[in-house]
């Protein structure tokens, strides 16, 4: 696939989880495990909410307000962890965070989320991609503890 394909298909997908998120609506309060991130650069805010029980998310969901990127990239990633393990989503929390760190192609593992790896043209917009990932791993850290 040319690079050009493949800035239309980053655009493209964006854009998809920007105007309909998954898993996007108010939080529950009910659900036990909370985190919140706020970017002070740009003013996006996440909050995400799950039940974690057995090791294994067995809802999540996020609210808030944000760029394109920082609302695409909470919508894949509740796709992506919904129903799987801690321990899973923490390998692919850091496969998320290698992308943009490692000069070495990204995981497969990754699978759509890889898509997101069009950001790294844009430096200033890694803390958009990376946002509902750093909530991510405050909720997982407290789910651990607290298992």
């Amino acid at each position: 696939m040319s690079n050009m394909d493949l800035d239309n298909l980053y655009r493209q997908v964006i854009m998809a989880h920007a105007r309909q998120p998954h898993h996007y609506h108010p939080i529950d309060e009910d659900l036990p495990y909370q985190a919140r991130k706020y970017n002070p650069s740009c003013g996006d805010i996440i909050q995400l909410s799950a039940d974690v029980s057995d090791g294994k998310i067995s809802d999540v969901a996020f609210d808030g307000n944000g760029c394109a990127i920082s609302m695409a990239s909470a919508s894949m990633m509740t796709d992506a962890i919904a129903g799987g393990s801690i321990d899973d989503a923490k390998q692919l929390s850091a496969a998320f965070s290698a992308m943009f760190t490692d000069e070495k192609a990204p995981d497969p593992a990754l699978g759509d989320l890889e898509v997101l790896a069009g950001v790294r043209q844009f430096p200033t917009r890694i803390k958009c991609a990376t946002l509902a990932w750093h909530a991510l791993d405050d909720l997982l850290d407290e789910a651990e503890r607290s298992q």
